[in-house]
């Protein structure tokens, strides 16, 4: 399926079914080869980011942001063409949703704190102002704001 039919769903359906279509395509875009754990990782960063505002009220606003993550960066003709990879990250996407609907108080996080990653082997962005929170697969993850 291409990239393109995801954005056009996302875009016609209601939250909470949009969010779900938008973070499971970052979690593919961004850790499809990573462990459970690796992709939980990144869907937190997204919803941390939706929860502070800066980035957008919704999932596919923040996931879109021009440079944030490979949503903005990858060609809407991209084909999603690993099904099993997919089903992951769309249940990793529900359960990281699901997750961020309790309170705090109650939520389990794998990278508490962090907002932003980069991927361990790639060039630091000018950003990164120390060491990561976390290592986890191959991305390294970080508290900027």
């Amino acid at each position: 399926m291409k990239l393109a039919f995801l954005l056009w769903m996302a875009s016609v359906l209601p939250q909470p079914a949009a969010d779900q279509i938008c973070l499971a395509s970052t979690v593919y875009l961004e850790a499809r080869s990573e462990t459970p754990r690796g992709q939980m990782a990144v869907a937190e960063v997204a919803l941390r980011r939706r929860e502070s505002g800066r980035w957008g009220s919704d999932v596919c606003s923040v996931v879109e942001a021009p440079g944030q993550f490979a949503l903005s960066r990858t060609s809407k003709n991209y084909m999603f063409d690993t099904p099993q990879a997919w089903q992951e990250a769309w249940a990793i996407a529900g359960r990281a949703i699901d997750m961020w609907s309790l309170p705090e108080a109650q939520r389990r996080f794998v990278v508490p704190k962090a907002d932003h990653f980069v991927a361990a082997d790639s060039a630091s962005p000018a950003w990164i102002k120390g060491p990561p929170l976390a290592t986890i697969g191959a991305h390294n993850f970080y508290r900027i704001n």
